[in-house]
């Protein structure tokens, strides 16, 4: 027999399995719900990343996502998949931000090693910037450089909009940097 079932109703079978997952915790369900779209993801991770290690950990992180924040899904503003891609899109812009910070970090490194100054104490230098910045960008800064969060882990871990989170590492490190250049 064939499956009569049109896109609608695949769509509308998602929707409803991802709010069972969340009202009900249902591993089974999440199992079958997991065969079906990590597969997907990954493919479309894959076309994005270019990496087939990296492709595959995003949708890895992206499925515990979802098993972690399906009560925050709505089917009214948008379907399950959508949600679910937007997951996935939304950590793999964040690790692209974290590569780029860390890419940053080591030409910034290189360019000190060819200064040929005391890098100890230009980090009691920066440690001493940081100490002088309001709270919130410190703990952002910390979080962020120190403990490798991404920024929806820190907006998630302080209570904070995503976007006060990305404004205060911005601020933050546009201080720091300042201060950097004018004592170097």
């Amino acid at each position: 027999m064939q499956d009569e079932s049109g896109p609608r109703d695949q769509i509308k079978h998602w929707n409803t399995c991802l709010e069972r997952i969340a009202s009900t915790g249902d591993k089974h369900m999440y199992m079958d719900f997991y065969d079906h779209f990590a597969p997907r993801l990954k493919s479309w991770l894959l076309g994005v990343a270019k990496d087939d290690v990296l492709a595959e950990e995003l949708t890895q992180e992206t499925m515990m996502t979802v098993w972690r924040k399906a009560k925050q899904y709505d089917s009214k503003k948008a379907a399950a998949s959508t949600w679910i891609f937007r997951i996935a899109r939304n950590l793999h812009v964040d690790h692209l931000r974290r590569q780029r910070v860390r890419d940053k970090a080591v030409l910034v490194y290189d360019e000190c090693e060819t200064v040929n100054y005391d890098a100890h104490a230009d980090s009691f230098r920066i440690r001493d910037e940081i100490k002088k910045l309001p709270v919130q960008q410190a703990q952002v800064i910390y979080k962020s450089y120190f403990e490798g969060k991404s920024h929806q882990e820190i907006s998630d871990e302080m209570s904070l909009p995503l976007g006060s989170v990305k404004s205060s590492l911005r601020l933050a490190f546009q201080k720091l940097s300042k201060a950097v250049r004018s004592e170097a």
